[in-house]
């Protein structure tokens, strides 16, 4: 892990970022991010999810899809004008609820059967992972799914790769550890892993 910077990434960072470019990252165009969004919705083994959250979920484009599989669906970010655009997104998704949200900082006070971290883990400092991590598990119902997806090359500002929280999570997945772990895939930018609550 890159402990040269050891912060998580501030909502502050995201503000900027988000006033510069109404889609920093290109989710509702990039190639990369639809194909990525369709391994994502086919490493689910279930074809419903009767709670679900989902931590990060910037202009909801993945949201808006993963809804289609879920009963409810608790999606948050740290940053209100992607909120914003989420917002419109799903106003047709009555079980859809969007939230302003700082994980580790908070966190729902309920259990679910899908955990979805998908590009987010990265922004937090190695002490916020490890709180977030637990938070996670904690927040899983028995026989509950967490999956992680996440690009891998290393990025200049960054606390962490995605390498580094896909390992950190995988650490949980020992004989006697809270986690089990399903499938993994590795493709060329970004790598997925599904575990499963014990």
């Amino acid at each position: 892990m890159n402990q040269n910077q050891p912060n998580s990434l501030p909502p502050e960072y995201f503000d900027h970022v988000y006033r510069a470019n109404r889609d920093p990252w290109n989710y509702e165009s990039s190639p990369y991010e639809r194909d990525k969004y369709a391994a994502t919705l086919a490493a689910l083994p279930h074809p419903n999810y009767a709670e679900a959250l989902e931590i990060g979920c910037s202009l909801g484009v993945l949201t808006a899809q993963l809804a289609a599989r879920t009963g409810h669906l608790l999606a948050v970010d740290v940053n209100e004008a992607a909120l914003a655009q989420a917002r419109q997104r799903c106003a047709g998704l009555p079980h859809v609820d969007l939230e302003l949200m700082q994980v580790p900082d908070q966190f729902p006070g309920q259990q679910f059967d899908l955990i979805l971290v998908s590009e987010v883990g990265y922004f937090w400092s190695p002490a916020d992972l490890a709180r977030a991590a637990d938070k996670v598990v904690a927040g899983l119902r028995p026989a509950g799914q967490l999956l992680l997806v996440h690009w891998t090359p290393a990025v200049h500002d960054y606390p962490l790769t995605g390498d580094d929280v896909h390992e950190f999570f995988l650490q949980k997945a020992t004989a006697d550890g809270p986690l089990r772990h399903l499938t993994g895939q590795r493709h060329e930018n970004y790598r997925l892993d599904l575990l499963e609550k014990r």
